[in-house]
């Protein structure tokens, strides 16, 4: 479908990688009049999406102020501010939708893959396992520039204490005081794994443990661009999960023995398949 007119879109980019926007994101860049995007956080390869002419605007260097200014120039045009990852996770979202609906501008969220879901395929682990963890904690450290952004009952020390998986963001230029506060709660050997740029061709990922981790993240030179995960669900072992268990059933599978073939075959009218 067409966008209207006069439309911002506000397009989760995904975690870097072009070809992992979505095909609606792709779909409102292709159709943009104007782009507005962060240099900082999306490579430019993304932007290959956008057809000849588009008017483009780099939001690293400007405010929130400016952003605004640039919808407001531009009313009749369709528009796409474009936002790393998923818009709806750390993006300054919420001050740009107030805007919008004050001056009864139309918008649009398209959400992305974010970067989570991107550090967690790179490093090639499931956030959740049965009898291990069946909860992910996703938040940052507070403290510093950020400490009028934290509610003083959600610090990492705090959320540690629960030891399920937890994913840190923003907060890999202080690795000594997020190893101090995910001490707290997690034992010293917990499995930690910092990726950074997950999807970007020099994404990098580093495993080792809540105890070593400051080490292993001030020696790495990483400063930005990269999530922290944390819990014992990332070594990989725990029980079997009952979803695909044959003694277990469910209102697509009836129960049955180990070694039966209990699924069953979907005609091709079904499959969605041309």
């Amino acid at each position: 479908m067409q966008p209207a007119t006069g439309l911002i879109s506000f397009v989760g980019a995904g975690p870097g990688a072009p070809d992992l926007l979505t095909l609606r994101g792709a779909n409102r860049l292709a159709a943009a009049d104007v782009v507005v995007w962060a240099s900082s956080l999306v490579p430019a390869e993304v932007l290959q999406h956008c057809r000849d002419g588009v008017e483009i605007h780099d939001s690293a260097g400007m405010t929130l102020e400016d952003v605004l200014a640039v919808y407001a120039a531009h009313p009749d045009t369709m528009i796409v501010r474009l936002h790393s990852g998923d818009v709806s996770l750390y993006s300054a979202l919420t001050e740009q939708l107030s805007w919008c609906r004050e001056q009864h501008r139309e918008f649009e969220i398209v959400p992305g893959v974010g970067s989570l879901a991107a550090a967690a395929a790179t490093a090639g682990v499931e956030l959740t396992v049965p009898g291990v963890a069946q909860s992910a904690v996703l938040t940052r450290l507070g403290g510093g520039r950020t400490a009028a952004s934290m509610p003083s009952s959600e610090s990492v020390a705090g959320f540690a204490r629960h030891t399920t998986t937890m994913a840190i963001y923003l907060s890999a230029a202080r690795p000594s005081l997020l190893r101090e506060e995910l001490l707290a709660g997690y034992p010293p050997q917990t499995p930690a794994i910092v990726v950074a740029k997950a999807s970007w061709p020099d994404e990098t990922v580093i495993i080792t443990t809540v105890d070593g981790l400051a080490d292993a993240l001030g020696g790495s030179g990483i400063r930005t661009a990269a999530l922290v995960l944390v819990g014992p669900a990332l070594s990989g072992t725990g029980s079997r999960s009952r979803l695909y268990d044959p003694t277990y059933s469910h209102g697509c599978r009836r129960r049955s023995t180990p070694g039966s073939t209990s699924g069953r075959p979907i005609p091709p009218g079904k499959r969605g398949l041309p």
